[in-house]
């Protein structure tokens, strides 16, 4: 299958004669074996199967298999949330004592996860810009540093990382780029292509694209050479927990995706659930239609504000005005994503008035579904964060982010100016 449509609704899943044209849910905790020499091969990765959903599942396989195509990894991993695969991605391969140099324009989650949860276990990251020059990554490296992360469109700030310049820099120290591509989908943007080497999505956005089922997936391009950097030494030491296996000699390209799964995944125990990967399937077999019309939706609706006198400001990487609209034209040409961020003349409070009196769009927390929403993020997903770490994290007290669903444009649109009218 060459082209992503097809893989969006054909890939991961072959039924053979008689069997289920549609992915069947293996609703089941574990299987049965006839025999413990079975069981053991398996624990012991000399056979393949499944014997406990928290390490594999029929149903979860075949999406894991999905999305690994979509993205063109060697191996995915499906977890219960966004944040559960950033969390067992970075812990793959940091450890107390290590350090990260992130993105400081990311997800307030991932934010939080870096600078609040992972300090406590002993793993440290320094902030950057996304826009930083390779001399500015390149100082903020230490000797401990174990990885590069950043998202491809950010949210809600909607900067666009530079990813070849990050990779390029990551690469020279001998290090991956974690990169989080949550926002375009694959649909829109392949990470791998330019030098990301662990690519991190939330399936709950526009993957799933019906706000139905929480998820979160970490693909593996299989690129990076763990056994050549000497970062890397714990990585490709035996794993006492599995006889002394050591994960490059055992897996080679697919070993970081099979250190997630046999190790994060075993203990700490963030899998996707049966039924959520079904569901999560479903909205993939239509994310190749889903995404022109949020995009092309989303274009319109920026244009519109940016004409608007009422509209402070309008940031939206689709726009010729955007700072990063060369970026968005290098790395996705035919769209970013359906989220547009804007400010209101009047500030917070009418920011505040704005999202009271829109009626078609949603006030939601949620973000990238097939139904229009909004949010002022100062005072929800990022209401954690102090005034210079909303700054550095592109968020002002009047942005509104507007999630663009795939309604008729025009109805979009005049919901926007009805409520325009009754805040200002």
């Amino acid at each position: 299958m060459s082209h992503i449509n097809t893989k969006c609704v054909q890939e991961g899943y072959e039924p053979k004669s008689g069997e289920p044209r549609v992915l069947p849910i293996y609703q089941s905790t574990t299987f049965k074996y006839e025999d413990a020499e079975t069981l053991g091969d398996l624990f012991d990765f000399n056979a393949s199967g499944h014997f406990y959903t928290r390490l594999s599942n029929p149903t979860v396989e075949a999406v894991e298999k999905k999305i690994a195509a979509l993205e063109g990894g060697v191996g995915a991993m499906l977890c219960s949330s966004g944040q559960g695969a950033t969390t067992a991605a970075i812990l793959t391969v940091c450890s107390a004592g290590d350090h990260i140099v992130s993105s400081s324009s990311i997800y307030g989650g991932s934010f939080n996860l870096l600078n609040i949860t992972l300090r406590k276990l002993g793993i440290d990251t320094t902030f950057i810009a996304p826009d930083a020059k390779p001399e500015e990554i390149e100082a903020a490296i230490r000797p401990e540093t174990k990885l590069l992360f950043g998202e491809t469109v950010a949210n809600p700030a909607l900067t666009v990382l530079d990813i070849e310049v990050w990779a390029e820099v990551a690469h020279k120290n001998q290090m991956p780029l974690f990169v989080d591509n949550t926002f375009p989908s694959p649909v829109n943007c392949r990470p791998f292509e330019w030098g990301a080497d662990i690519v991190l999505h939330s399936t709950s956005k526009y993957m799933d694209g019906h706000a139905m089922a929480l998820g979160g997936c970490v693909v593996d391009s299989g690129k990076f050479d763990w056994t050549a950097s000497e970062r890397f030494k714990a990585f490709c030491s035996p794993d006492e927990s599995y006889h002394g296996l050591k994960y490059p000699e055992k897996f080679g390209a697919a070993a970081f995706i099979a250190k997630a799964r046999a190790q994060l995944m075993r203990d700490v125990g963030m899998m996707m659930s049966p039924m959520n990967a079904f569901l999560l399937n479903v909205g993939l077999e239509t994310l190749h239609l889903r995404m022109p019309a949020h995009c092309s939706n989303a274009q319109k609706v920026a244009e519109f504000l940016e004409s608007n006198p009422k509209i402070a400001w309008v940031n939206f990487p689709g726009l010729r005005s955007n700072k990063y609209y060369g970026l968005a034209e290098k790395y996705m040409p035919n769209g970013t994503c359906g989220v547009i961020s804007f400010g209101i003349k009047g500030g917070r409070a009418a920011a505040g008035k704005f999202m009271e009196s829109v009626k078609l769009a949603a006030p939601v927390i949620h973000v990238a579904d097939a139904r229009t929403c909004v949010l002022h993020p100062a005072s929800t997903t990022h209401r954690q964060l102090s005034d210079q770490q909303l700054i550095d994290c592109g968020v002002t007290p009047d942005l509104i982010r507007m999630s663009v669903g795939i309604e008729h444009v025009d109805d979009i649109i005049a919901d926007i100016s009805q409520a325009l009218e009754k805040c200002l």
